[in-house]
Formats: structure tokens, C-alpha cells, sequence
């Protein structure tokens, strides 16, 4: 038995409760971006690859991977508005090996890239056993922009949630603040991880 592994001392996956879904835009909290008034914009077609929001998943021997992406637009935005917003929201159940020992480093990257690009990383207490937000500093551009990140570890769940948006310096609505939009994908993310602890469909 020592010999074939049989008693092994290696740990199985701690995956805090957390259990796979087919569906991760259905377990999505999507309240705090609708009390900003921020809605989906409407789906452009009736294929699988016009719908808005789009979800997809993955169950593989060492990874469930679960991703849902969604389009947003301010709900009083005009046609003739031009800007983007997108927010891409990841969980991925690691089976085979702990993400713990390189999760913190791989957001701390962000503050060591030398490019003409900057970005500030912050720790967030109250969530998972660990978790950064990152922001992309401001360019100093005319248009208004926000490009940020939010990473939560959970055992060996890992979580991420990506905000990236853009709008003219011609656009009549305002787009929230970089500080805004980190304090949305943290009520969403508190709402959504207790979600995928019970996901309604798998």
C-alpha cells in the first residue's frame, strides 16, 4: 500500500463548499451594478454568441472553470452615446493542486510591470481567506475610463471579477468612478461567492 500511494499523505482540495454550475451568470449578484443604473445591454440576435449576458463552463479532471461575461450599458444612455463596459466574472474550483502558495503574488505582478501603464493593488479584508483589488491608474486621458480587477481566494475556489470600461469625452452620461466600481464588484462578489456555496443550477 505505501508503495502504490495508498496511504498518501497529500491533502484533498479544500473547496470550501463551493460546488460547480453550468450557468455562473444565473448565481451572478448583479443588484449593485443595477443600482447604479447600469443594465445588459439587449441582445443583438437569437445565437448562442449574440446573447448578452454569455455564460460558459469547464469540468476537467484538476479545474472546474466557470466564466460569465456581461455587456453594460447606463440605463438612460442615448444611441448616439459611444462607450463600452464589460464585466467579466471567473470561479475556478482547483481539484488537484492549492492556488494559495501563488495567489497573492499573481496581483502583486501588477505593480511590477514596466510599461506605460500603472496599476495599484490593494488588499480587501472580509473576503474569502484572501483578496486584491486592482486599479489601473488614471492616464491623465480626456476620456473616461476604468480598468479594474478583483481577486478573492477561498480555499482552493478562486474568484475573479474584471471591470473594463471606456467613453468618449462626448458622451452624455457619466461613467462611475474607479472607486465606485471596486465597491460594486465587492457587494457583488459577497453575494455571488455565498451563491456558489448553494449554485441553483449545476
Amino acid at each position: 500500500m505505501f508503495a502504490t500511494g495508498g496511504f498518501s499523505s497529500e491533502p484533498g482540495p479544500d473547496l470550501a463548499g463551493y460546488g460547480y454550475t453550468g450557468d455562473l451568470c444565473a448565481e451572478t449578484s448583479m443588484t449593485p451594478f443595477e443600482n447604479a443604473d447600469l443594465k445588459a445591454k439587449a441582445s443583438t440576435g437569437t445565437a448562442s454568441k449574440d446573447a448578452n449576458p454569455q455564460h460558459s463552463g469547464a469540468q476537467q479532471a484538476s479545474l472546474d472553470i466557470m466564466w460569465c461575461n456581461t455587456s453594460l450599458e447606463k440605463k438612460n444612455a442615448s444611441s448616439s452615446d459611444y462607450s463600452s463596459i464589460w464585466l467579466s466574472n471567473t470561479a475556478t474550483l482547483h481539484k488537484k493542486t492549492d492556488p494559495g502558495p501563488e495567489f497573492a503574488d499573481s496581483y502583486r505582478s501588477y505593480e511590477k510591470q514596466d510599461n506605460s501603464t500603472g496599476y495599484r493593488v490593494e488588499a480587501v479584508p472580509g473576503l474569502g481567506d484572501d483578496a486584491f483589488l486592482v486599479t489601473r491608474k488614471d492616464d491623465g486621458s480626456t476620456s473616461s475610463s476604468s480598468y479594474v480587477i478583483l481577486g478573492v481566494r477561498d480555499g482552493w475556489m478562486t474568484y475573479q471579477s474584471t471591470w473594463s470600461s471606456y467613453a468618449s469625452s462626448s458622451s452624455s452620461t457619466k461613467q462611475p468612478t474607479a472607486d465606485e466600481v471596486a465597491t460594486m464588484l465587492k457587494t457583488s462578489a459577497t453575494e455571488t461567492l455565498k451563491r456558489l456555496q448553494n449554485p441553483r443550477s449545476r
